[in-house]
């Protein structure tokens, strides 16, 4: 059944990125590096800022480099189905993908995607190493919802991480895709699919577009 939304006249769609629209980012690091530590994703762990402490010290110990990184991001391509979705998606509603990665990782892939809408967050980068990370914003997910929502629009999620619930929840209607079973369980107020087109469907009800 279509999720209840409060009645807005505007609609608007946030998407997650990765494990949604493009593979995982750090996983494919991980399978051309040979550095299984790197696999550890936020569908692993809930806490983001310990995430990314731990990979910044794996990268360390690695002597992993920001060139090697961009190499295997221009070997990516976006998800089965992905591009024809988000085509589709956007001919009949705005869409932003808000997403945890950076800047450096997302702007090489957005072409593939034609173009979208992307909020992220920023490295920083010292003689080709990852030395740091900044946040946009702490939460910016949720925060970037309730902003939509003050400014009047009616608001779909889609995420599959546990970094995408505060978002979800923040929503009018909010979507698992492809999110792992650990996620679905914890979190099963959550209506969960898991193909473009349930998807696309399951927006589509609840937005009614």
């Amino acid at each position: 059944m279509p999720v209840p939304i409060r009645d807005r006249s505007q609609r608007i769609v946030t998407l997650d990125l990765e494990g949604v629209l493009i593979p995982e980012i750090w996983i494919a690091v991980a399978e051309r590096t040979g550095i299984d530590a790197l696999r550890r994703t936020t569908r692993d762990e809930p806490d983001y800022d310990v995430l990314m402490r731990y990979r910044l010290d794996t990268m360390a110990a690695h002597g992993l480099t920001m060139s090697v990184i961009a190499d295997v991001i221009g070997t990516l391509s976006p998800l089965p189905g992905a591009v024809d979705f988000l085509e589709q998606l956007r001919s009949r509603v705005q869409v932003i993908i808000l997403s945890d990665t950076f800047e450096q990782f997302a702007a090489p892939l957005m072409p593939a995607l034609g173009m979208p809408t992307v909020w992220c967050h920023n490295l920083e980068i010292d003689n080709d190493r990852i030395v740091d990370y900044h946040l946009r914003i702490d939460d910016q997910k949720a925060r970037a919802v309730r902003a939509l929502h003050d400014l009047n629009f009616t608001v779909a999620a889609a995420g599959d991480s546990y970094n995408d619930r505060t978002m979800l929840a923040e929503a009018d209607a909010g979507f698992w895709f492809c999110a792992p079973e650990n996620v679905r369980t914890e979190f099963p107020q959550f209506a969960a699919v898991d193909d473009h087109p349930s998807l696309l469907r399951a927006i589509g009800d609840a937005l009614g577009v």
